[in-house]
Order: structure tokens, then C-alpha cells, then sequence
């Protein structure tokens, strides 16, 4: 036997050695982690710079400014007193006798859009999901309203509901329904129903949009076995397609009800309010005292109207919040289904 000697197998590996001032590497082998200098903290800042104090001046100022006029004598037609008055604005808003008014259309404006638009939105929806020949031209012609500014929807619908030379009058006496023309722009009780018909036609869009990408989302195999079990199309609906697309159809709903709310341009366009203020609505009568020069009042309002839309806000935020927890527990128990 030769006297060469056999390595050991245990050969211990050098410990790696971090130069100085190299930046500490990331455990588990991954590549490097920038350490978060002064000098980078500069850079960032000098980015955000330029976007932070365009929203303070133009966003966060102005509320400040408008929220301390709802407490101030702040009129156009006297700057020489501007003095604090408290929730002066605030008490003649509320003994305003146009008050009540403002409010009931408000509620009608709000409810009498929502209910439509979410019904027949829902139809269309149910209809576009099925596939037949040129169903992409029917969406697009359907989606189109969508891109449309409110207030040029509003003057459309005007022209319509002309009385002496609109669509709408000479559809309804070719069909026998009425005998004359009727006027509904200058009728009380015609001139909401007309703007409501508007924002219905304007709105059914959208829930048409956020409900048919929500169809789609359910599985085929879910219809099938619904189908082998004989279920009809009814309870198809109500046990599977609804309670499926729930919480999408709560979210569309809270989101219409926020923009409707604080949605005057249709009804600017089309009677400005009138006739006699029949047709205001919150936001239109605010803007109407705008014009009118009394910004206190108009800054009471309007501090109402944020009121409203950040509780109306809170309930969206939350549901969007439940939503994103119960996609993530789904996704938990279907992992745990897979390892089983």
C-alpha cells in the first residue's frame, strides 16, 4: 500500500465574506435590497414634490376654504361682511321652503334611477351573455351611452321632449296614446318623469357592463349540474346566478347611488330645474344658489352633501372590504380541499 493519505469526505466550506461597504445580501440567496438612503429619501420627496402641491392647492385649499364659508356671511353682493355667523347657513337651508321639495326629488331621483337602471341592466346583461351572431356589435352599441357627457344627454333628451317639434310626442300620437302634444318639460308633473326616463336610458349601461363581466366570471359547470338536477330557468336565477354575483351587484348598486346623488349635469340640460324649481335636486339647487351669489348657503350645502356621500361611501368601502376577505378565505379552504 502506498503512503498517500485519503481526503476526508467532511470538507467545511469557507465562509463567504461581505466587503466593506457592500450592501447586505437578502437571506435565502435572492438578489440584493437597496438600503434606503437620505440621499434616495431626497430624490423620492423631489418626485412627489411637484403632485403634492398640486393637490393641496387645487383640492385640499379649496375644501378648506369652501367648509369655513358654510359658517360665514360670505355673499357676493356684500364682501364688506364676512363675519362668522355660526350654522346660520345651515338654519336657512333647512327652513328654506324649497327645502322640501329638493328633498323629496332628491329621494325620486335617486330611487326612481337605481331600481330601473339595475333591472333592465340586469336583462341586457343575462341576454349579451349569451353567445349568438354579432353579439359584439349589440354590446358595443349598447356600452356606447357610457361615453357620452351627462349634460350633452340632457340636451338630447330636450330636444325629444320637445312639445312642438319632439320625438317622443310624435311617437306616442302615431301609436294613438295621446291625442296633442304634450308638454313635459313645462309641466311639473311631467318634467321629473322626463328626467328620470333620461337618466334610466343614460345609467342601464353601466350595470349592464359591471353585471355582464360578473356572468361571466360563473362557471358553465355550475348551469350544468343545475340543468341535470331540472331546475328552471327561475330557480337557475335566484340560486345560483344571483346569489353568485351578490356582492358585485351590492358594490354596482352603492357606487350608481354616490354618482346619482351628486349627478346634476342631465337635469341642467334638460330643464335647469324647472319649471319653478319642480325638478332640482340637492347638488342643482346648490349650484343654482351659487349663481345667485350667497356662497355660505351654497358651502352649507354642499358640506350636507359630503355628509351624505362619505356615509354612503363607508358602507362601499366596507362591502368592497368583505368581498376581498371572502376571496381570500375562498381561496384558503379551496388550497386546503387541494391537499386533502
Amino acid at each position: 500500500m502506498s503512503g498517500t493519505s485519503t481526503p476526508t469526505s467532511g470538507v467545511t466550506a469557507a465562509p463567504s465574506v461581505r466587503k466593506e461597504g457592500a450592501p447586505p445580501q437578502r437571506a435565502g440567496g435572492g438578489g440584493r435590497r437597496r438600503e434606503f438612503t437620505a440621499r434616495r429619501g431626497l430624490v423620492v420627496a423631489a418626485f412627489m414634490a411637484p403632485a403634492a402641491v398640486f393637490v393641496a392647492v387645487f383640492t385640499y385649499y379649496p375644501m378648506i376654504a369652501g367648509s369655513q364659508m358654510a359658517f360665514r356671511n360670505w355673499n357676493l353682493t356684500d364682501l364688506t361682511d364676512t363675519s362668522w355667523v355660526g350654522i346660520k347657513n345651515f338654519r336657512e337651508v333647512f327652513t328654506d321652503p324649497a327645502w322640501g321639495t329638493v328633498l323629496s326629488n332628491t329621494a325620486l331621483w335617486v330611487v326612481g334611477s337605481i331600481v330601473p337602471q339595475l333591472v333592465i341592466g340586469f336583462a341586457l346583461a343575462l341576454w349579451l351573455r349569451r353567445r349568438f351572431r354579432l353579439r359584439g356589435l349589440y354590446q358595443a352599441l349598447i356600452f356606447f351611452p357610457w361615453a357620452i357627457s351627462g349634460f350633452l344627454i340632457g340636451i338630447l333628451f330636450r330636444w325629444m321632449f320637445n312639445s312642438e317639434f319632439g320625438v317622443v310626442n310624435d311617437l306616442l300620437q302615431r301609436a294613438g296614446l295621446i291625442d296633442e302634444p304634450v308638454a313635459w318639460l313645462a309641466d311639473p308633473d311631467t318634467a321629473m318623469i322626463a328626467v328620470l326616463v333620461a337618466n334610466v336610458w343614460y345609467g342601464v349601461t353601466f350595470f349592464a357592463i359591471m353585471i355582464l363581466a360578473a356572468l361571466q366570471s360563473i362557471p358553465d359547470e355550475l348551469y350544468e349540474a343545475a340543468a341535470l338536477d331540472g331546475a328552471g330557468k327561475a330557480r337557475t336565477l335566484f340560486r345560483i346566478t344571483i346569489p353568485y354575483i351578490r356582492v358585485t351587484l351590492v358594490l354596482t348598486v352603492l357606487l350608481r347611488v354616490i354618482w346619482i346623488f351628486n349627478f346634476p349635469d342631465l337635469i341642467f340640460g334638460m330643464t335647469g330645474g324647472g319649471p319653478n324649481d319642480e325638478t332640482h335636486i340637492v347638488t342643482t339647487w346648490m349650484i343654482k344658489i351659487t349663481q345667485q351669489g350667497d356662497y355660505g348657503k351654497a358651502s352649507a350645502l354642499g358640506l350636507l352633501v359630503v355628509a351624505v356621500l362619505l356615509v354612503f361611501a363607508t358602507f362601499f368601502l366596507t362591502a368592497t372590504r368583505e368581498r376581498g376577505g371572502g376571496r381570500r378565505g375562498a381561496g384558503k379552504t379551496g388550497k386546503r380541499g387541494v391537499r386533502a
